[in-house]
C-alpha cells in the first residue's frame, strides 16, 4: 500500500490515472443527455418528461456531494472509492435493465449519487501537489473529468444509437470495473484528518460556508456557471433532431467533440491561475460564455453556429469552473474535501435548475427562449461576480 504526505507532489503516472479515473467515472452522469429521444420513444412519453432524466441524475449527484465526499476528511480515502465504485457498478446495470420510466428516474438519481468519486480525486491532487503546481494539478485532473463529461456525450450518441441506448451502461459498467483493479494497484492512501463524528462532519460544512467568503462567492457564481452549461446541453439533442436539421443521436453526441476541444482549452486555465490574478480569469471566462449564448442565439438554423458556440460554451465555463477551484483551494486547507463538497453541491444544484429551466423553455419557446435564458443567465453570473467582489472586500484577495 502506497502512502504519501501533503505536498510530496504527484508523479505523473498517478496524475495520468487520477485524471483518467476522474473522467470515467463522471461520464457516467452525461451518458443520458445525447439518448433522451431514445428513450422517450422507447417509453412513449413526451420531451418534458424525459428531460427530468438528466435533472434527478444531477440531484443525486449534489446528495452524493453532501453526503459521500466529506467523508474524504474522515475515512480512509482508498476504501470509501473502491466501496462507492461497487454501488456504481450496480447503478449502471439497474439502468440499462429498467423497463418503466419510473425505474428510469430511481436509476439515473443513484448513478448521480454514486459517481462522486471525482470530488475525492480533485481534492487529492490539490492536497499532494507542492504549492507551485497546485493549479496544475487540479487543471490536469479536471481536464481528464471534462473530457469525461464531453466524449460521453459522443459515445452514448453514437452507441445508442447503433444498438439502443441500453447498450452504452452495460459498456460503462465494464470500464468501471476495468478501472477499479487500476486503483486497488496505484490509488494511494492518504491519512484521514476529521476525528469527529459523522454529524460534526456534516454541521462543518455550515461553518465552512459561513467563515469563508471566497467559498460562498465561488459557489453561487459556480451554481450560474453549471446553469448555463446544462440548458444547452440538456435541450440541443431535442434542436438537432427538429427540423431543418432532423438528425439522430449519434450526430447530437458527436457536438461533445466540439465541447473536447473548448475543455482542452479551458484546462491551461489551471496553469495560468498559478502566476496571475484569478479575477481576470474569472472575468474572462464570464465574457465567453456571454459570447457563446449570443452565437448560439443566432444559430438555431445553423450547424456551424452551433459548433462554434459549443466550442466557446465549454471553454468560457470551464475556465471559471477551474479557476473558482484554484481560489477555494488556496493555502491547501486541511478541509478541502468539504470545502470542495460546499462549493460542487451548489455546483450542482445550479446545473439542476439550469436542466429544469431548459426542458420547460424548450418545450414552450423552443430555441429563442433557451438562448435568451443563457444570456440571462450569464449576466447575473457577471453581476454576481462584481458585486460579490466588492461586498465581500475581496479586491485584494488573489
Amino acid at each position: 500500500m502506497t502512502h504519501l504526505k501533503d505536498g510530496q507532489g504527484l508523479s505523473t503516472g498517478l496524475l495520468i490515472i487520477m485524471s483518467v479515473t476522474t473522467g470515467v467515472v463522471v461520464a457516467n452522469n452525461y451518458y443520458n443527455q445525447p439518448l433522451l429521444g431514445l428513450m422517450a420513444k422507447d417509453f412513449g412519453i413526451s420531451e418534458l418528461q424525459i428531460s427530468s432524466i438528466p435533472m434527478l441524475t444531477q440531484i443525486g449527484y449534489a446528495f452524493g456531494l453532501f453526503f459521500i465526499v466529506p467523508l474524504g476528511d474522515k475515512l480512509r480515502r482508498k476504501k470509501l472509492i473502491l466501496v462507492d465504485f461497487a454501488f456504481i457498478i450496480a447503478a449502471l446495470i439497474g439502468m440499462a435493465l429498467s423497463k418503466s420510466p419510473f425505474l428510469l428516474k430511481v436509476f439515473s438519481f443513484i448513478i448521480g449519487f454514486t459517481a462522486v468519486i471525482a470530488q475525492l480525486l480533485i481534492p487529492m491532487a490539490a492536497q499532494l501537489a507542492t504549492d507551485n503546481k497546485r493549479g496544475r494539478a487540479i487543471g490536469t485532473v479536471m481536464s481528464g473529468l471534462l473530457m469525461g463529461i464531453l466524449a460521453s456525450r459522443t459515445l452514448s450518441g453514437y452507441i445508442g444509437a447503433h444498438f439502443g441506448w441500453q447498450a452504452i451502461y452495460y459498456v460503462a459498467a465494464v470500464l468501471i470495473s476495468l478501472l477499479f483493479f487500476c486503483l486497488v494497484r496505484y490509488l494511494p492512501e492518504l491519512p484521514a484528518e476529521f476525528k469527529g463524528s459523522y454529524g460534526s462532519l456534516l454541521k462543518s460544512l455550515v461553518t465552512q460556508f459561513n467563515t469563508q467568503p471566497n467559498l460562498r462567492l465561488a459557489s453561487f457564481r459556480g451554481a450560474f456557471d453549471f446553469a448555463c452549461f446544462s440548458v444547452f446541453w440538456t435541450t440541443i439533442v431535442f434542436l438537432l433532431e427538429a427540423a431543418p436539421f432532423h438528425m439522430g443521436s449519434d450526430v447530437a453526441g458527436a457536438m461533445g467533440l466540439v465541447g473536447i476541444a473548448g475543455a482542452i482549452v479551458a484546462s491551461y486555465v489551471g496553469r495560468l491561475s498559478d502566476r496571475m490574478s484569478k479575477n481576470k480569469l474569472i472575468i474572462m471566462g464570464i465574457f465567453i460564455v456571454l459570447i457563446s449564448w449570443i452565437v448560439l442565439g443566432f444559430s438555431g438554423k445553423s450547424i456551424i453556429g452551433l459548433i462554434i458556440g459549443a466550442f466557446l460554451l465549454d471553454w468560457g465555463v470551464q475556465s471559471v469552473h477551474i479557476t473558482n477551484q484554484a481560489i477555494i483551494f488556496q493555502g491547501n486547507p486541511p478541509a478541502r474535501n468539504r470545502i470542495n463538497t460546499v462549493y460542487m453541491v451548489w455546483y450542482f444544484i445550479g446545473g439542476s435548475l439550469g436542466t429544469l429551466i431548459g426542458g420547460y423553455i424548450w418545450y414552450y419557446t423552443g430555441w429563442t427562449g433557451i438562448s435568451i435564458s443563457g444570456i440571462i443567465l450569464s449576466l447575473l453570473m457577471l453581476l454576481l461576480h462584481i458585486f460579490g467582489r466588492r461586498k465581500l472586500n475581496l479586491t485584494n484577495s488573489d
